[in-house]
């Protein structure tokens, strides 16, 4: 294993800790640096999910971010979502699905800084 490799890890793990979103993070390494395909990127990060989701989750929970009524609904909808999603990336062509993935990944961020910049003008001088 390459010390870029846990570096990465590393990394990705310690953002998703937080909630920021290590796995896109850990796409784009997946699939950039270490040459991986999409789909084998998206198995990984799959797994990766799995290892790391429970300690944040457990983090979320005590410091009362979870809303459980919350929970049951995004349950119901996303694993009927995820499944359909996932039956329609085995069909897609793996040049798109990464086109499609980096312009998500160009909109959210967009997204977040224009966010960012209103909660800073709404933000009162005491």
């Amino acid at each position: 294993m390459s010390l870029l490799a846990m570096l990465a890890g590393l990394l990705t793990g310690i953002l998703s800790g937080f909630g920021v979103g290590g796995g896109s993070l850990l796409l784009l390494y997946l699939t950039l640096a270490a040459g991986l395909d999409q789909y084998q990127a998206g198995g990984i990060n799959l797994l990766y999910f799995i290892a790391c989701a429970p300690a944040a989750l457990v983090s979320h929970i005590r410091n009362g971010l979870v809303q459980g009524a919350a929970v049951g609904w995004c349950v119901l909808a996303g694993i009927p979502a995820s499944v359909l999603a996932a039956l329609a990336a085995a069909r897609m062509d793996t040049d798109w699905l990464r086109r499609a993935f980096g312009m998500f990944l160009l909109y959210i961020g967009i997204k977040e800084l224009l966010a960012g910049r209103k909660q800073g003008k709404n933000k009162q001088v005491r």
